[in-house]
């Protein structure tokens, strides 16, 4: 076998090896909101009463149908990922394909979207919006 021909095949071992070992860590990586539980998202004064506020740093959105009873939501899609963007007249729009949400269940009002949103409970202390 020729030096070339030696350095070549220890090479493709070695990185067909790496590749094996980056897999084998491999799996989902964390959501965005799994990474955020047990930390401050947002702040109630920011989600007015029959309304709500996309916190984009959590991707949540968060609604206060009533006063006082908050309501979390994944604030992607179901769609196609975007994140949306408003929450008004009692609906979670999302304004890249036109599917809405109800502020309250996360359940599609309009598609086309075909899933309701992850929800997510969170725990008030103060003004602070702690996702659980």
């Amino acid at each position: 076998m020729s030096r070339r021909r030696l350095f070549g095949t220890a090479g493709a071992v070695a990185a067909v090896g790496a590749v094996t070992a980056v897999s084998a860590c491999g799996g989902e990586p964390p959501s965005p909101q799994d990474v955020r539980r047990g930390q401050v998202v947002g702040q109630t004064t920011d989600v007015p009463e029959g309304g709500g506020a996309v916190f984009s740093h959590s991707k949540l959105v968060v609604t206060q149908p009533e006063a006082g009873d908050y309501r979390a939501f994944a604030a992607s899609c179901t769609h196609g990922g975007c994140t949306v963007q408003q929450v008004e007249d009692g609906v979670i729009r999302c304004l890249c394909h036109g599917s809405e949400f109800d502020y309250a269940t996360g359940e599609v009002v309009v598609g086309p979207a075909q899933a309701a949103l992850e929800e997510f409970t969170v725990t008030i202390d103060g003004t602070d919006i702690i996702l659980d």
